[in-house]
């Protein structure tokens, strides 16, 4: 029952126009900013961590905008979930990087793509699965329905949701070996043991191992993708920097990547919790 209220509920906000839930992300980041909300608070910890050369006023500029954009983010998921394939290509267009994907998929040697927390990788995800089949690893949220009603709206294009468990693993290194495409948040902090760490913005951060097993222990052909937002909609943005040689490489391509639009970065997450050596949090 929660999950088909909270989906019924998705759709009747999706039938607003696009601008309008917009508008409305908008008012909830600015709303975060001046309750001082747990995500403002985050966000601020993050920019003073990962932009020291700013100045206070250009640094609070920027976690406006952050703000801004990550409620805009949230409240862009109703319009995306609910509009159908012929709305949605309209919105989201690839604006770089067509033919080195269209390549890769024409190779036959499977496609891994990570997708980092920049921009609306909602957005990204859609875009991918109405083009080509695709597994796409997520951590499962901790309530059940909720589970199940993200999966069914991620995975209405033909998207494969697929856990991030020792099946869903296997799984990814199956579809992989079978010259298919994967999709991995490679900036997700993973649990301890299962990452190691690399500078990232300068910071030491606990970075997934897997997403570099992967490509090592696959012929894959490795590609970043982000969808930007734009005024018009999305813009889908797809690179090849080569296979990451290990955790500093994948972040540093990461990092290129969110410089080019820093306010659409999830800041808003607690990238750097975890510590070498058990050293102290920086958001405690």
């Amino acid at each position: 029952m929660p999950a088909r209220f909270a989906h019924l509920l998705l759709v009747l906000l999706g039938r607003l126009p696009l601008g309008v839930l917009r508008a409305l992300g908008a008012g909830l980041g600015r709303l975060w900013l001046l309750a001082g909300f747990r995500e403002a608070q985050v966000a601020r910890r993050n920019l003073a961590l990962c932009f020291p050369d700013l100045d206070a006023g250009r640094r609070e500029a920027l976690l406006a905008d952050t703000l801004r954009h990550t409620g805009v983010t949230a409240l862009e998921l109703p319009w995306l979930w609910s509009r159908d394939a012929a709305t949605l290509a309209q919105r989201i267009r690839v604006v770089e990087g067509e033919d080195v994907f269209r390549d890769a998929l024409a190779s036959g040697r499977g496609v891994l793509i990570a997708a980092p927390h920049l921009g609306n990788w909602e957005a990204l995800n859609l875009w991918l699965s109405a083009r080509t089949p695709i597994a796409i690893l997520y951590r499962p949220p901790r309530l059940g329905w909720v589970e199940a009603l993200i999966n069914r709206c991620r995975g209405r294009l033909g998207a494969e949701p697929v856990r991030a468990d020792a099946a869903g693993v296997r799984t990814l290194l199956k579809r992989a070996k079978a010259g298919g495409v994967l999709g991995i948040l490679p900036d997700q902090q993973p649990k301890v043991g299962e990452g190691e760490f690399a500078p990232f913005f300068g910071q030491q951060a606990l970075t997934m191992s897997l997403f570099c097993k992967l490509a090592g222990r696959t012929d894959a052909i490795v590609l970043y993708a982000w969808a930007e937002r734009t005024p018009a909609g999305f813009d889908v943005h797809l690179a090849d920097f080569g296979v990451p040689a290990d955790e500093a490489a994948l972040n540093a391509a990461v990092e290129t990547l969110a410089r080019r639009a820093p306010a659409q970065y999830q800041w808003t997450y607690k990238r750097f919790g975890i510590q070498p050596d058990g050293a102290r949090s920086p958001y405690r």
